[in-house]
């Protein structure tokens, strides 16, 4: 009986020590971290973060075809969920969403989306998805204004909703 007691001690006592924080901070260093004062700046957020909510398009690159001649009645529209990488939106006509695949700088939609099959009049919805399926970075100014670049070329400017 005795041997069982002393091997379930020592049992818990590994149990306890591998549980053991391995953080090695000073108690000063955790309050200041959780606080951005005293000189501590606070993260800026990231660009992946800036992506969050509904976008509308207001250029496009490529078409001979008129923005406004593109896209009659309805611009096309694109919203970022980050948390669950997801991304939605419409092209004028069709509605499409899908994977969210992006970092800070790059960003690709070239995963499979569901997309709706409606009859649509004019190029507007080609357009969009091809140049869609080009894009390779982005970058987000201001908060307002989300720019879709492939290569070096910014092929699609958004504004925020």
């Amino acid at each position: 009986m005795r041997p069982t007691i002393v091997f379930c001690f020592f049992c818990a006592a590994a149990l306890l020590f591998a549980c053991k924080s391995t953080s090695k901070t000073k108690r000063g260093e955790a309050a200041a971290e959780e606080q951005p004062t005293g000189g501590i700046k606070p993260l800026k957020p990231s660009n992946y973060t800036k992506l969050e909510g509904s976008w509308e398009l207001n250029y496009i690159s490529g078409p001979r075809i008129a923005f406004d001649g593109l896209y009659p009645d309805r611009k096309p529209e694109i919203t970022f969920e980050t948390a669950a990488k997801r991304v939605s939106g419409h092209n004028s006509c069709n509605s499409f969403n899908g994977p969210l695949n992006a970092d800070d700088v790059k960003i690709s939609f070239n995963e499979p989306m569901a997309v709706t099959k409606m009859a649509c009049p004019g190029d507007g919805e080609r357009v969009f998805m091809e140049t869609l399926k080009t894009v390779t970075s982005y970058d987000v100014s201001d908060g307002k204004t989300l720019n879709f670049i492939s290569g070096d070329i910014a092929v699609m400017r958004f504004t925020k909703k």
